[in-house]
């Protein structure tokens, strides 16, 4: 398996193994890195999966995007460490709300929230390749809340990595705050900035793009422009398809996003053999993906806060990757797209490339009021208290027309814990926290806010690397 970059217009495109991919994160010339094709599982090889665990589903799935940069037996062991900490011994399981309508719960690792999926796994991979390389790499990324604990969970203490993780100050739930203040490894730094998540990454990309910090500081990333993070959150869309009866009945998801990974990542399962119906882009208030597959038009709009902060997102780094294959692969366009896109807020794109993500992809806009409004419908029809994220899958679910009998998967991407207010305010109760939620509100924290300046953060970065990692 190689990769190759979304802004790579030469013909042939350069190639990159999985190791490179992994610890460079975004491609030199700006772009994200995807393979050169889809592994494919057919019908025979998904049942072969039916009844395994999810360590042994990971393995299976995964592997192909390896190359030879593990050996199958060494991935295994890896993958198994990764998820034994897991809270549920389904690690990622279903829970039926209606004949057709589930929940797929991606909260049960140690930080709480989806991200953990990926990430526990990314950290002890990243060890494995930086041990074998004899390096480090410094950590930088940008958090809407959510991304930037379980980062900080899965590199804390670990020799060969600094992390510096960016969040916008004010912004994010103060769980989500706490997450990754009150972390107080030597090789932790996370930044409040005075600014929006957008900012956030504009920041990350523009170090990035500073060609001689990124060697001198040796850059990677651990957000959803890395790879390997959409690699690793394949995995639970085939174990819920699996559990469902896959492939001989097709199963749909509807998947809250601002980013565009974690759907990105159901599409990359279709592609690779996995029946999916229908994938639902469920938004809040910051409908930007939205309205681009309702309307055709992808154009910027100011962030605004929500009940649903981790997807307070106007520029969804993700979409590039599916806009690559939209327009035929084509490096040299989609450079000359995006760079537009940041000059005039509006992605060039054309009635047949619309038409074909409108095939692959529906999407529907939840305010925070109906966000709300499920929340307590919810609670007062089944009894589970879900969080605001969850419930903007939810509504996005019911709301979608979907064809009979083919079973609709809710993700719910967050511990409702890690939202009380929300929580209690729409549902009138208090969802229970777990021992390590509610141990953070007594920790001391270590808060740092920088102002939305390239220099500013740079600056910090460089005096508070350590020499043996940057060495």
């Amino acid at each position: 398996m190689r990769y190759i970059s979304t802004r790579d217009g030469r013909a042939p495109a350069e190639r990159h193994d999985f190791d490179d991919v992994l610890l460079a994160g975004l491609a030199p010339d700006g772009g994200l890195f995807v393979p050169e094709s889809w592994p494919r599982f057919d019908a025979a090889a998904l049942r072969a999966l039916r009844g395994r665990s999810y360590a042994e589903v990971a393995a299976q799935v995964t592997q192909p995007f390896l190359g030879d940069a593990i050996a199958p037996a060494e991935w295994r062991a890896l993958i198994a460490r990764a998820y034994k900490g897991f809270t549920d011994p389904a690690v990622a399981p279903l829970k039926q709300l209606a004949p057709d309508l589930w929940l797929l719960e991606l909260f049960h690792g140690p930080t709480f929230a989806f991200k953990d999926y990926a990430l526990q796994l990314i950290g002890p991979l990243f060890d494995h390749v930086l041990k074998r390389r004899r390096r480090g790499v410094t950590i930088v990324g940008a958090t809407s809340g959510d991304t930037g604990s379980a980062a900080i969970e899965a590199c804390r203490d670990r020799a060969a990595i600094d992390i510096f993780m960016l969040y916008p100050a004010g912004r994010i739930s103060e769980v989500q705050r706490r997450q990754m203040t009150t972390v107080p490894s030597r090789n932790v730094h996370a930044v409040a900035v005075e600014g929006t998540f957008d900012d956030c990454q504009d920041l990350v990309k523009a170090m990035f793009a500073d060609a001689e910090f990124r060697r001198a500081y040796k850059l990677s990333a651990m957000n959803s422009i890395n790879w390997a993070r959409i690699m690793a959150q394949i995995v639970y869309y085939f174990t819920a398809a699996l559990a469902l009866g896959s492939p001989d009945n097709p199963v749909s998801f509807a998947v809250p996003t601002g980013n565009f990974g974690n759907v990105y990542a159901a599409h990359v399962a279709r592609s690779m053999g996995l029946p999916i119906a229908q994938l639902v882009v469920a938004t809040n208030r910051n409908d930007i993906l939205a309205r681009f597959f309702n309307d055709g038009a992808m154009a910027l709009g100011s962030v605004e806060p929500s009940l649903s902060p981790s997807m307070d997102i106007q520029v969804s780094s993700n979409f590039e990757r599916l806009y690559f294959d939209l327009v035929g692969r084509d490096g040299a366009k989609v450079a000359a797209a995006f760079k537009a896109f940041r000059a005039t807020g509006k992605l060039p794109i054309n009635a047949a490339e619309w038409q074909a993500a409108r095939a692959l992809f529906s999407a529907a806009r939840i305010d925070d009021t109906e966000t709300s409004a499920t929340i307590a419908a919810t609670f007062r029809d089944t009894g589970e208290l879900i969080d605001p994220h969850s419930a903007v899958a939810l509504a996005a679910a019911r709301r979608v027309p979907v064809s009979p009998g083919v079973p609709m998967v809710a993700v719910a991407t967050a511990h409702p814990a890690k939202f009380p207010d929300a929580v209690f305010a729409a549902a009138g109760a208090r969802p229970a926290a777990p021992p390590a939620l509610a141990n953070l509100m007594v920790l001391p924290e270590r808060q740092i806010v920088l102002k939305n300046d390239l220099a500013a953060v740079e600056d910090f970065i460089r005096r508070h690397a350590r020499p043996e990692v940057v060495a």
